[in-house]
């Protein structure tokens, strides 16, 4: 089975990484410069769309990643990949540990992606977040 290859995954890795962070300048360069980007949360409005919506996803990001401490995420092998000239698909399952409240937790979910080449790299166009199992270890 084919697989995203490093060019693929720098997008999603960053944005894994200003998760854990909080340091907005890992997505520079990531998200596409179109009014069709759309995210979809698990935290409200839930949907967010187009630059304006990406601004507010990232304000909100923020608040909601700095509740947590010692967040790490574990990208498993890629899902459903398909590209088809300049778009890319492909879901990607993540495991999510850390603290929240004090507390640990393991979080398992699945991102799936849709990428856009823009000049001469992928840029995430869309992506939503689903939890598949959350549990307090």
């Amino acid at each position: 089975m084919r697989t995203p290859d490093a060019a693929l995954m720098a997008g999603p890795e960053a944005l894994a990484r200003f998760l854990e962070t909080g340091d907005e300048v890992l997505l520079d360069g990531v998200f596409s410069a179109g009014e069709d980007v759309v995210i979809l949360e698990n935290f409200p409005p839930y949907g967010f769309h187009g630059q304006t919506g990406l601004v507010q996803w990232r304000a909100l990001m923020l608040r909601h990643v700095a509740a947590m401490e010692e967040l790490t995420h574990m990208f498993e092998r890629a899902q459903d990949f398909a590209v088809a000239g300049d778009v890319a698909h492909f879901t990607l399952p993540t495991r999510w540990t850390g603290v929240r409240d004090g507390a640990p937790f393991e979080e398992l979910g699945g991102w799936t992606f849709v990428q856009v080449r823009e000049g001469e790299g992928w840029k995430i166009r869309s992506y939503g977040w689903a939890v598949l199992s959350f549990a307090w270890r």
